[in-house]
């Protein structure tokens, strides 16, 4: 008995370990469709070959029909029609749509491993109860006939936009939904995030040869459409059956794949010093000439900064193409308008770049955890953003020594305001769109910033790329993250966590007094006025100029970070803030000079919804 509890102990010890590994579904698509672009409609062949990868026997499985949104009286348009503050672009659209505008995907046949299932539709989901359960590590294939409208252009997929570009085809197809630890993931479509399975694409899509396509994966038959790509200087020899060209794409290890069509679209080809090939698919006109060929000079830089600073993008392209309702991500890809300014364009671009890491690599369930994506992105594409000022790549804009000035000035102003909702909020569930931007997009960053703050720069850094390096391809979730920093800090960091996105409270510090206690010390007094416990860097400015800083680690943290900023002196307060304490004082030894101020946080990463009583300034 003694032995088995051993040997027990030693596999959950193992399971523990492997954590990084745990189990990922896989699904193989290869899909023939075959589109008619004057009833904006198309049919297509699916055969999906499914690994159970998990220790679960399956007895049904869901399929995401991502069109069936475009309908009046779907999830989507009540959801739209009844929220406070709707989105602009969707409204009552889509209650407005006729027959021939609606979106549809309609399911003609569907078999497992050759057997025919039964299966029901309710709104954007394909329910399949299965004749036959799918074992733990075994895989079945489904082979599917299905037909499909594009709807108007209303919200990321649909045709004929406000710019003119004809066709973006995102979310077109039957997707099977993802199964992972936490279940299924059969999520109505109400226009939010996604989470997808590790997939391999092979797509071929016959369509009027007047039309000209980009999107996830890579093309395998340039010279018979005599278009783009690796076509240059071969031997172009077209092949056209009945007016159509059918364009082949391959792509593995992708969660989605988009693509989109126009007859106008100019493609540019950049390519790096490491062979990497950018793509630029757009319409050139007086609107948008100036802002494409601009990105063009931009995205390498871009891309280089990235992969130093975030970890190596693993494919060997990347494609921006203009489509869509303003910016969206995909693998490989972005949807994004192109008639904007330069600083639009660059800046949305940019940002769905970033995806690629957050979205496209990583993978963390956006419905669930939306912070972690939308976030992480933003963080990071500030960063890129900022480089590319500093490289001078961006007329008319220089770098900020703080970047994320703005991101906290939203934080600070909407946390006041009442209307926040937990980052623990599922991402279709938020009571206003305004809170779900808010949460995902600033409260994310400053997650981060805030968080480099509480370790200090170098763990910090070096974390993101562990975190990177350790969970692509493995769809992290919030204590995945965490633990990673916990590692490479050495600090207990589990209380920032669950401050950060399971509450709404915030953080607020004041210098009460700063006062001489005697010829050799000085007492600074130093409220907590806010509900959320961080640790406090005290800056000490004396009258010659001269700094120094005065770290007080908070209790929960289990010890502190190392000195950050070179050339001034960096000290450790003789005990930690116990966190249930409202105040503090910090009695400090007389250096023989004069302080003028007393400052909390000079670098303002610190999340304080109130600066105002930060700074403690002698009265001349």
């Amino acid at each position: 008995m003694k032995q088995f509890t051993l040997l027990f102990f030693c596999f959950f010890c193992l399971e523990l370990v492997a954590q990084p590994d745990r189990w990922q579904q896989h699904a193989e698509y290869k899909m023939n469709i075959d589109f008619d672009d004057t009833k904006h409609q198309l049919t297509g062949k699916q055969s999906l070959t499914y690994f159970n990868n998990s220790p679960d026997e399956l007895s049904q499985v869901f399929y995401h029909l991502y069109f069936n949104a475009f309908q009046p009286g779907s999830v989507m348009d009540v959801r739209s029609r009844g929220i406070v503050d709707p989105d602009p672009r969707v409204k009552d659209r889509i209650f407005k749509l006729n027959e021939n505008e609606i979106g549809y995907q309609k399911i003609k046949s569907l078999t497992c491993n050759g057997v025919p299932q039964k299966y029901k539709i309710e709104g954007t989901i394909l329910e399949v109860q299965l004749t036959e359960s799918i074992k733990a590590n075994s895989k079945v294939v489904f082979d599917m006939e299905f037909e499909a409208q594009v709807p108007l252009q209303v919200r990321r997929c649909g045709r004929n936009n406000k710019e003119g570009i004809d066709y973006s085809m995102a979310q077109w197809y039957p997707k099977m939904c993802e199964y992972d630890y936490q279940g299924w993931h059969a999520n109505p479509y109400v226009g939010r995030e996604f989470h997808g399975i590790w997939s391999d694409f092979d797509v071929t899509i016959s369509m009027n040869q007047k039309y000209i396509i980009g999107g996830t994966g890579y093309l395998q038959n340039p010279t018979e459409i005599g278009f783009g790509y690796e076509a240059e200087g071969q031997k172009v020899e077209k092949k056209v059956t009945n007016g159509k060209f059918s364009w082949h794409f391959l792509a593995q290890t992708v969660h989605d794949f988009v693509w989109a069509a126009d007859p106008d679209y100019v493609h540019k080809i950049v390519k790096t010093d490491s062979d990497f090939i950018i793509n630029f698919f757009y319409q050139e006109n007086e609107k948008s000439k100036d802002a494409w060929e601009k990105l063009q000079k931009i995205a390498p830089e871009a891309f280089k900064f990235a992969n130093a600073n975030f970890g190596q993008y693993p494919y060997k392209q990347y494609s921006f193409i203009q489509g869509g309702d303003g910016g969206m991500e995909y693998p490989m890809a972005t949807l994004m308008l192109g008639e904007r300014g330069v600083s639009s364009t660059v800046g949305t671009a940019l940002h769905e770049m970033m995806h690629s890491w957050y979205q496209g690599l990583l993978g963390t369930n956006e419905s669930l955890y939306s912070w972690m994506d939308e976030g992480f992105t933003s963080y990071s594409s500030d960063l890129v953003s900022n480089e590319i000022k500093r490289l001078g790549l961006l007329p008319g804009s220089a770098p900020k020594a703080n970047p994320f000035e703005d991101t906290y000035k939203g934080y600070t102003n909407f946390m006041k305001s009442g209307k926040a909702e937990p980052l623990t909020t599922h991402s279709d569930h938020f009571q206003t769109n305004t809170a779900f931007s808010v949460a995902s997009y600033v409260n994310g960053s400053v997650f981060l910033t805030e968080l480099e703050y509480i370790i200090g720069k170098e763990a910090f850094q070096a974390g993101m790329l562990d975190y990177f390096d350790k969970w692509h391809f493995k769809h992290p979730n919030p204590n995945d993250f965490i633990r990673i920093m916990e590692k490479k800090s050495g600090l207990e960091l589990d209380w920032y966590k669950e401050y950060a996105i399971n509450t709404t409270l915030t953080s607020d510090y004041a210098i009460k007094s700063v006062d001489k206690e005697s010829r050799r010390e000085t007492k600074i007094l130093i409220e907590r006025i806010g509900l959320s416990p961080k640790p406090i860097d005290v800056w000490i400015t004396f009258k010659d100029g001269t700094q120094e800083i005065w770290n007080i680690p908070l209790d929960l943290m289990r010890g502190e970070k190392t000195a950050e900023m070179k050339g001034i002196d960096y000290n450790i307060a003789p005990k930690d803030w116990q966190w249930t304490n409202l105040t503090y004082e910090l009695i400090i030894p007389e250096k023989m000079k004069k302080i003028t101020k007393v400052e909390i946080d000079q670098t303002h990463r610190l999340a304080d919804v109130n600066l105002e009583n930060n700074v403690w300034q002698k009265e001349d």
